[in-house]
């Protein structure tokens, strides 16, 4: 599965620093999570949802399978 946040968040129009303040983490911890350079954890995902009202698991896309 791959996060789909950055596009959610620019739909809305947030900023990292946005999302980062509202998780109370570092914008740059924030943006390791958009990058899949650190786990997006079940909490964080449920805030993130939240926040945009959506559902948790609208936060990823699965890949085309062939």
């Amino acid at each position: 599965m791959l996060v789909k946040l950055r596009k959610i968040r620019k739909q809305y129009d947030i900023t990292i620093y946005d999302m980062a303040q509202y998780l109370n983490i570092t914008p740059s911890f924030y943006s390791q999570i958009e990058n899949e350079k650190r786990k997006l954890y079940c909490d964080t995902a449920i805030h993130i949802s939240f926040f945009f009202g959506i559902l948790p698991n609208e936060l990823f896309e699965r890949k085309e399978e062939d």
